[in-house]
């Protein structure tokens, strides 16, 4: 039976700090090793049997984000699937589930969240042998992780001795419980977390959710049905997708249905939801720290330490997350590190820039980085990738200067085009017509210094652009 991959990548992904990494949630970073979290859940599926080709549901902002990084692993055939707004799990894996059924049948639907770190993937590949037997046969599997704590910032999945060639009847699913609580679980030991992650076939979960969610599958389908193709994108129909429920997986279907088996898991599993866990999960010098970037350490012990902007130093401190991006620099006690959330919270009632707008943003041909900005003034790196191109496009309120600063573009200026090579520039008056293209095998790299009373990436009108966008 084949067996596809659906990859939670969506709104639900939460920031380890919202101005870390460019604001991206944590499935978009490189955490634990050189790959991001995103690339590390479809990489560590390598090796299952009946394995196609994996489906990532994921929002419109981070459409070009999530291509770059399956082409950087050399998954160019996925399906990715837009939600136009947030709508919790449910209705995102109806919509995985319905797109399936489309493309390849009623293929087993895996379900996994792209923000979880997992180390033993020999364990990871096991249960999902058991759950694909329970799938075939109907059931609905989740996957409990074996808890090592009291851990009270999960929820739990109690379970009873019917068991089902390793498989166990689902009892219950509970909230994060208090710590006494959490207590009282763990001595039971017929407890285990609750880890978001499925498997099932494609018709069991419509069948099941139209028993016990119509308004979720009602909604979805209509927005399947209005689902358009846009470059590696499938668009699902907005207003319909709007007027679905938005409700969770659990709650719609998996605590009121009473076909669900949990498979145990241990396999050394977090979901990196605070540094601290973070701090567990990755590799510790000699003085367990976690360092990363450039970073002059001494005297400092059992501390995370990521410079992604310029050096670090630190000097005889302990139990210490400093993060210094290029939006700005987090220090905190590790202890505390869990009560970020309220910080989140107090940025956004100062209404803080910091917290809204990304500094580095990805598009189709590559990134920008928002480098420096003033009164009338603002300075952006433009990063392009080989064979790309920018859209032919037009300012009405700013003119622009470009110094090329590593590789070859072809620039359209006006109803002149020409080569520029390192160190050459070109100067792009208002109101004029322009384009970047890069058609060699090699990064281009522009600085790019823009003029004028007003700088909004609104202030655009598109001409030709080869990625779809809307155009005069």
């Amino acid at each position: 039976m084949e067996i596809t991959p659906v990859i939670l990548s969506g709104g639900s992904g939460k920031r380890l700090w919202p101005l870390s990494r460019g604001q991206y949630p944590k499935q978009y970073l490189p955490l634990t090793s050189n790959k991001s979290m995103l690339q590390e859940t479809i990489l560590r599926l390598d090796g299952l049997k009946g394995l196609q080709k994996p489906m990532i549901v994921c929002n419109q902002e981070h459409r070009f984000l999530v291509a770059q990084h399956s082409h950087e692993i050399d998954v160019i055939n996925a399906t990715i699937l837009l939600e136009p707004v947030g709508r919790n799990t449910a209705p995102a894996i109806a919509a995985a589930a319905l797109q399936s059924i489309r493309e390849n049948g009623d293929t087993l639907l895996l379900v996994l969240p792209a923000d979880h770190h997992i180390e033993d993937i020999d364990a990871l590949h096991q249960a999902i042998d058991v759950a694909t037997k329970q799938a075939l046969i109907g059931r609905l599997v989740t996957f409990g992780i074996v808890p090592t704590d009291a851990n009270t910032g999960y929820g739990y999945i109690e379970y009873s001795n019917e068991k089902f060639d390793d498989a166990y009847q689902v009892e219950k699913f509970v909230e994060k419980p208090d710590q006494k609580t959490a207590n009282q679980y763990l001595k039971k030991g017929n407890y285990l977390w609750n880890s978001g992650m499925f498997m099932f076939r494609a018709s069991t979960l419509i069948d099941e959710l139209t028993t016990h969610a119509p308004d979720i599958v009602l909604s979805v389908t209509k927005s399947i049905d209005k689902a358009t193709q846009d470059l590696d994108f499938v668009r699902l129909g907005e207003q319909d997708f709007d007027l679905s429920p938005s409700d969770s997986i659990d709650y719609a279907l998996m605590e009121k249905s009473d076909n669900c088996v949990v498979v145990p898991l241990d396999a050394n599993w977090s979901d990196l939801g605070s540094f601290s866990s973070l701090y567990d999960a990755s590799t510790k010098d000699n003085n367990a720290n976690v360092i990363k970037g450039d970073v002059l350490a001494e005297y400092t012990k059992n501390s995370y330490i990521d410079a992604d902007n310029r050096l670090v130093a630190t000097f005889g401190v302990e139990n210490m997350i400093i993060i210094d991006t290029p939006d700005a620099l987090l220090v905190a006690s590790k202890d505390k590190s869990q009560n970020l959330g309220y910080m989140v919270e107090k940025l956004k009632l100062q209404k803080r820039d910091e917290q809204a707008y990304n500094r580095k943003v990805y598009r189709p041909w590559g990134w920008y980085d928002s480098i420096d900005s003033g009164n009338n003034f603002q300075v952006k790196r433009l990063h392009v990738n080989p064979k790309a191109k920018l859209s032919l496009q037009m300012h009405q309120q700013r003119a622009e200067f470009w110094v090329v600063v590593s590789g070859v573009a072809t620039v359209t200026n006006g109803e002149k085009t020409t080569t520029l090579k390192v160190g050459q520039s070109t100067y792009i008056p208002l109101k004029t017509k322009h384009l970047i293209a890069n058609l060699t095998d090699k990064v281009l790299e522009i600085i790019e210094v823009q003029s004028g009373k007003y700088l909004g990436e609104d202030d655009i009108i598109r001409f030709e652009d080869v990625y779809g966008r809307e155009t005069q």
